[in-house]
């Protein structure tokens, strides 16, 4: 049977730009299409920014690299319209063991608390991502929205102008140029966008290599993540298993740094590894094989002039932690809205300076996580082994050492403290919806919160009165008036009222909190708002 990598999903077709005298300009133009372009893409066609996606290739990725997502990403997107087919694919999980040697040291819930309509994670294979988001990029088409994606388009230069970058492209029949008035890179941690303009990152890589396998089988082990540190079966190295759809898992092996990367990816080198972890009885297909080097590394700013940068072109992170594309849906998710309001002249373009400033606080935050966690899964010397070790000892019988055992800290969303768009604050209101925060869900009726928020800025008044919506010199906010009884379950007073009994939260369009307050003021309303979009 054909895998589903090996089918073309957007074939090489000739544009009639390619006949073109001069280059076509576009407003938005895409390149990569990966999870992280084709969410760009979506996001665009969803603003009414038309958008080209260019990639040289025409299929999904090759294997499952990114597995995990996080309830955030899935959060984000229900917003974009294909959070369903991910979730109804997905493995649902949120529990965890961790092992040392032959015996468990803990477990943990990743989702202790009710009231989320997603789960805290799913496993999915990077390629049916991939393959959900091009289906709601092509309804999106076939609905009319602004959006088209090209295969087989190889960007080979790229030339900033003051109003536009200029591209030139090479197809199976020949080159042609396109110019766009904003480029959007999202071509992968090999970035040739960010080579063609001279860029680089700057951070870590780490002296280590992991073997990832896809393995097809059929065994009864339970829904959960696995993290080994040094195991039987892998000696003074670590091991991670993950569930994924179609009866396939994930295995990563730590190998060492001295190793011949080709060598190690052979089958005969692959399955004895396999068979001393699963054990000489359990039947198995190798469906994939890999090897990556932990690197924690951005770079220094993902905006450069008309060049905006998401995903794995401006940073990238260790794999433990879940942190690479669905830091990169948050990229995107944060970017779109404001370039937006740039396009329409309702924002300045230094608002388009805002998505640096948060997103690269977002990696740094990603970036000391996955530092850490590398550091404590790969020690570099016999003390930090020794305290590794002992660590996991001491985990095995007491509470208080467990949240000091690494085997990644797992993904969360990143709230914007640091945010230039950040309006007033009430203390008296629960910390963790705190202007910059990403609003938590909760339920609403028959319904979720999350769902009635987002794509554009709204007023959440929850017990309080504010007008059906405002006008800010054409930027339009809508009210959400919510009654507290709406949730018998409490969760929605405990998240975003605390002890009080009524408040006024300004929603920024990617679902983050601008500003918030007990009561409606107008002025104070419209004053946060014009933070919010840069113009103060």
């Amino acid at each position: 049977m054909t895998k589903i990598f090996e089918t073309p999903l957007y074939p090489y077709q000739r544009s009639p730009e390619q006949d073109r005298a001069t280059p076509a300009r576009h407003p938005a133009v895409v390149v990569g299409a990966g999870p992280i372009g084709l969410a760009a893409a979506i996001d665009c066609a969803l603003n009414d920014i038309p958008v080209v996606v260019l990639d040289e290739n025409d299929k999904v990725s090759w294997g499952s690299r990114a597995i995990c997502f996080a309830k955030r990403p899935l959060e984000i997107l229900d917003r974009l319209g294909c959070g369903d087919p991910m979730v109804v694919k997905g493995v649902q999980w949120r529990h965890g063991k961790v092992f040392f040697r032959d015996r468990q040291v803990y477990e943990f819930d990743l989702l202790p608390e009710r009231g989320h309509k997603r789960p805290a994670f799913i496993n999915l294979q990077q390629y049916w991502f991939e393959v959900f988001l091009y289906e709601r990029l092509k309804a999106l088409a076939a609905e009319g929205k602004p959006v088209e994606i090209r295969g087989g388009n190889r960007v080979v230069s790229v030339r900033p102008h003051d109003d536009h970058v200029a591209l030139d492209v090479v197809t199976p029949e020949g080159p042609y140029s396109v110019e766009a008035e904003w480029l959007i890179a999202c071509d992968g941690a090999l970035s040739p966008t960010r080579s063609l303009l001279g860029l680089d990152f700057v951070g870590r890589v780490f002296e280590d290599n992991f073997l990832i396998a896809d393995v097809i089988m059929e065994v009864d082990f339970p829904t959960e993540r696995w993290f080994w540190f040094d195991p039987p079966f892998n000696p003074g190295q670590s091991a991670l298993l993950h569930r994924q759809p179609d009866n396939l898992w994930r295995i990563d092996l730590q190998i060492g740094w001295n190793i011949d990367k080709d060598k190690e990816k052979q089958p005969e080198r692959v399955i004895p590894r396999l068979k001393a972890m699963l054990g000489e009885e359990v039947d198995f297909e190798l469906e994939w094989v890999s090897i990556y080097t932990f690197q924690c590394r951005r770079m220094e700013k993902f905006r450069h002039g008309r060049v905006l940068f998401a995903g794995d072109a401006a940073h990238q992170v260790s794999p433990f932690g879940a942190r690479g594309a669905n830091s990169g849906l948050q990229d995107t998710d944060n970017l779109v809205w404001k370039l937006k309001l740039v396009r329409d002249g309702l924002a300045p373009e230094s608002l388009l300076d805002s998505y640096d400033a948060e997103r690269v606080h977002g990696a740094d935050e990603n970036l000391l996580n996955s530092s850490r966690s590398t550091d404590f899964i790969t020690p570099k010397s016999d003390v930090s082994r020794l305290f590794r070790d002992a660590t996991l000892d001491l985990a095995a019988r007491h509470t208080f050492a467990r949240p000091l055992v690494n085997s990644g800290r797992l993904s969360v969303p990143c709230t914007y403290d640091i945010s230039p768009l950040n309006g007033p604050d009430e203390a008296a209101l629960p910390r963790r919806t705190r202007p910059g925060a990403p609003a938590p869900d909760a339920p609403l009726g028959s319904g979720w919160l999350l769902d009635r928020l987002g794509g554009r800025f709204q007023l959440l008044a929850i017990g309080t009165q504010a007008p059906d919506s405002l006008d800010v010199d054409g930027v339009k906010v809508e009210t959400l008036r919510v009654d507290p009884n709406d949730d018998p379950s409490g969760a929605l007073g405990e998240r975003f009222l605390g002890t009080a009994s009524a408040a006024l939260y300004l929603m920024r369009p990617d679902q983050h909190v601008a500003a918030r307050w007990r009561t409606y003021d107008e002025a104070e309303v419209r004053a946060a708002l014009s933070k919010a979009i840069g113009r103060s």
